[in-house]
């Protein structure tokens, strides 16, 4: 009787095994086949282009918001003093560049990086100044509507924000 237990207790452990490795292999299989499934079979993402950081779209974007002959001022606006208005953003770009060439200088020169900062911030204030004279300019000679919605910009922040109110 002593033989016929060893074997009865083999018997189950194998059985024990190959119900384990079967599970192992059906887990195994179905994540697969769903990580495959998700992968290949579901709607691929749709990403959005990067968006155009120009003065000139962000100008159309705004206009974009605007009753047509408000949008047209803006636009008219705009084109009369477009290349005043990109010069002063190139040179603030070019402001930036000089700020990064400061920081990565070896060994750094910390009144060199302010000066370049300096910089920065003065060139920045031109080309705000310069587009907002260009935004005041047309809004002279928009309606009340559309200075309305010059006011409400960007439209979904503020719907946001007033509908918190």
């Amino acid at each position: 009787m002593t033989l016929v237990t060893p074997a009865i207790s083999e018997d189950r452990a194998s059985r024990f095994v190959l119900l384990a490795s079967l599970a192992l292999n059906l887990f195994l299989v179905g994540a697969g086949g769903a990580f495959l499934a998700r992968h290949y079979l579901a709607d691929t993402a749709t990403q959005s282009p990067p968006l155009d950081r120009s003065v000139a779209a962000r100008v159309e974007r705004l206009a974009a918001t605007l009753p047509s002959a408000d949008a047209d001022k803006l636009r008219a606006e705009y084109r009369a003093n477009a290349r005043i208005v990109d010069a002063s953003r190139d040179d603030y770009y070019r402001a930036q560049e000089e700020v990064r060439r400061a920081l990565r200088a070896e060994p750094l020169e910390p009144e060199a990086m302010r000066a370049a900062m300096a910089k920065t911030r003065a060139s920045r204030q031109v080309f705000d100044q310069l587009l907002q004279d260009v935004i005041a300019s047309a809004a002279v000679e928009m309606s009340a509507a559309g200075r309305d919605k010059l006011a409400n910009w960007p439209p979904s922040q503020r719907s946001a924000t007033q509908a918190k109110r």
